[in-house]
């Protein structure tokens, strides 16, 4: 059978002879909702930003029509890969892996990455910047299903089956820390071993891995003065609130002056300056603000939505025996989730101020791209499951 057509991947008709589009609508809705409100909610947020910016020329439009352009490339992006076999996936798992580990050690090359406030996280292609820890969460959720499909029969024992993909990811995790994206980190090591624990590891190994990874975080935290600030501002963001508490705190006053209802679209006064990062790692922040507890319920329904249905998906796949197509939507269920749950913590006073944005919402390209390349996985994994339903070839 041949791949479906552009039209037929949108669900705006069908080609002669070929099925009637089928996939998760509610999924691509719950997506694009999304998307749409994050790049409403960039420019309420970076419009203040962007008329204090030399480089913007002073236009407060200058974030809008960036993020416009990334919405633009996403969306192309996603409805590519959606045509796209997941087992040709499969197999280019590793070698895109590899490849991301590369970008990862081209990152910490003087003169090639490209280093903003203190970290070097950055690609410069000329024509774009890209940040080589965003599609490594992609890649190390394709390449942990991929590494369980293949050595699930060792899967529960340590050295043939879990002591490779840990010291596969004990070196991913040395580069990510020398950027330094601690962050990034904790996504993709949650990720990897959730695909694995899903997978089928031992629930004995699990815990035992759950507390190597625990001591590793607070070695890392106890080691390092800046994340220990972290730690302390979190704690009591206004024992200090002009100094380590300065961004929490300002958080917790956007949350508090949006109460039910919020202020209204455009009329936060955090974003005027005073929360930084506020159409990045803050964004639900100013979302809080300006809809109230109202926007920031739909924002976490809509997430909730797309995990419940990753793994839905999932388990649909594996019940065709078609096991990394069901690690696959559960690895992306995980990440996607994951990180929107810190994101949220973070804007909320509920975990330590981490750099990481809201999925599908916050301004950056890597990051919008990879995502909605992810969802478009996901939704083709579900459409392969529709025609095998049907006794069709996938």
């Amino acid at each position: 059978m041949a791949s479906p057509s552009l039209v037929f991947a949108l669900g705006q008709g069908r080609t002669a002879g070929t099925p009637a589009p089928e996939y998760d609508r509610s999924l691509a809705w719950a997506a694009l909702l999304l998307v749409a409100a994050g790049l409403v909610m960039v420019y309420s947020a970076s419009i203040a930003t962007a008329e204090a910016a030399r480089y913007s020329g002073q236009n407060p439009a200058y974030f809008l029509l960036r993020h416009g352009a990334f919405v633009a490339v996403s969306l192309a992006a996603a409805t590519a890969v959606f045509l796209v076999p997941v087992a040709w996936w499969q197999k280019a798992a590793p070698w895109l892996f590899a490849a991301c580990v590369v970008l990862l050690a081209l990152v910490l090359v003087p003169g090639v990455g490209r280093e903003v406030n203190g970290a070097r996280r950055w690609l410069n292609l000329y024509v774009a910047t890209v940040q080589p820890s965003e599609l490594m969460k992609l890649a190390v959720v394709l390449y942990a299903a991929d590494y369980t499909v293949r050595k699930h029969a060792v899967l529960k024992n340590f050295k043939r089956g879990l002591l490779p993909m840990l010291g596969v990811m004990l070196a991913v995790a040395w580069l990510l820390l020398r950027e330094p994206d601690f962050g990034a980190f904790v996504v993709i090591a949650v990720t990897a071993f959730g695909v694995l624990f899903v997978g089928g590891m031992s629930g004995r190994q699990f815990a035992v891995l759950v507390g190597m990874l625990a001591a590793g975080f607070a070695v890392l935290v106890l080691s390092s003065p800046y994340r220990m600030q972290r730690i302390f501002g979190f704690m009591d963001p206004w024992s200090d609130p002009y100094g380590r508490g300065y961004q929490l705190s300002h958080a917790l006053i956007a949350f508090g002056r949006g109460e039910w209802l919020g202020v209204g679209l455009g009329a936060s006064i955090e974003k005027l300056h005073y929360l930084p990062e506020a159409h990045t790692d803050f964004l639900l922040a100013v979302i809080a603000e300006e809809l109230g507890l109202a926007g920031v319920l739909v924002v976490i329904a809509l997430f909730a939505w797309i995990v419940l249905r990753a793994f839905a998906i999932g388990r649909q796949a594996a019940a065709r025996e078609r096991y990394f197509h069901a690690l696959a939507a559960q690895g992306i269920g995980i990440w996607i989730g994951f990180q929107a749950l810190i994101n949220m913590g973070v804007n909320m006073g509920l975990l330590p101020t981490k750099g990481l944005t809201l999925p599908l919402m916050s301004f950056g390209g890597s990051g919008l791209v990879v995502n909605c390349v992810a969802v478009a996985v996901l939704l083709r994994i579900d459409w392969e499951n529709r025609q095998l339903a049907k006794g069709l070839n996938a």
